[in-house]
This record gives structure tokens, sequence and C-alpha cells, in this order.
């Protein structure tokens, strides 16, 4: 199932549970081993995007992840591209954590992932309180903290400058 930003993004969660809200690159997965498709000339996008189901887990974050889990409702909110929704759900159910809610960047979307999740974040709290938000990159902690969002930058795998570049200059991920 597609999640629509124009529609509130998890109606069949329960409402009466807060929401926690997980990126997955950097925060879950390790993308250090496919960095090299986005430092090669010219990038390949696409072999980032599809070696993704090799990646490691992030111990940190999968431990946050299953402790929230007890007293929140997760949602994922991933810079990923839409076509990658299959992948990325198997990634997550061969790493024996919930499969969705997924939302995922449209294929057609290439917005610094900063504004990206800002208007998804928005969406979300039109049903649902959002207690944290947890990610992976400065510039989306930033603008979520100066909206007054409650956000938390994952520290546990060093944010590349390959990956910096490709959130801001490129819109990808």
């Amino acid at each position: 199932m597609t999640e629509s930003l124009a529609e509130p993004p998890c109606p069949t969660l329960p409402l009466d549970r807060p929401v926690a809200v997980f990126d997955i690159d950097g925060v879950l997965a390790d993308v250090r081993h496919r960095l090299h498709h986005l430092e090669a000339r010219p990038q390949r996008w696409e072999r980032f995007f599809q070696t993704a189901d090799r990646d490691p887990t992030l111990p940190e974050g999968v431990e946050r992840l299953r402790a929230t889990l007890e007293d929140h409702d997760v949602i994922y909110l991933t810079g990923r591209p839409e076509r990658n929704r299959r992948l990325t759900e198997r990634w997550l159910a061969r790493h024996g954590l919930p499969t969705g809610p997924l939302i995922m960047r449209p294929d057609d979307d290439f917005r610094p992932a900063r504004w990206l999740k800002r208007e998804v974040l928005r969406h979300i709290a039109a049903t649902r309180t959002v207690a944290s938000v947890l990610d992976d990159d400065p510039a989306v902690v930033r603008v979520l903290e100066e909206d007054g969002w409650p956000v938390e930058l994952a520290t546990w795998l060093p944010h590349s400058s390959t990956l910096r570049q490709a959130q801001e200059r490129r819109g990808r991920t």
C-alpha cells in the first residue's frame, strides 16, 4: 500500500497511542557499504538503492525501536524512493522489525529530505500525537527542531558528507 501525503498516513493504527517516527538509513540500516555508488561519477543512484537489501542493522537504532514499540506506535519516514518499498519491507521483516507503516519519498520528489519530512510530519500530526522523531540527517533535525518537533539526532553512525550532498543537492534520500 502506498502512503499518500494527501491523506493521513496511518489510518489503520489505533489513535490512542503516541507515535514515534523513525528514519531508516543511518538510524536502523548501515548504509556505509553502498556509499561508493554515490561517490562514483556519474552517481549510480539505482545501484545505491538496489543494494539496500544488504544493509546490516545498526544495533543501537534497532534497540531503540524495539523499546519504543512497548508504548508507542512506530511509523517509518524515509527518503528512500517509493519504488524500493518491497525491498525495504523485506529488509525490515528479515531483521524482525515491523514492516509498516512505511512512508517513502514519491519517485518524482527530489526535494531535500528536510522539506519532505517536515511536510509528512504535519500530515501525521493532523491525526496523531508525534512523541518523537529519530533521524540521522543534521539538516532534517535542525528544521524539525525549529518547528518545535520532538526530534533527536541519531549519532551512532557518523553522517557521511557523501550522503549529506545527496540529500541536500539531489533530494534523493
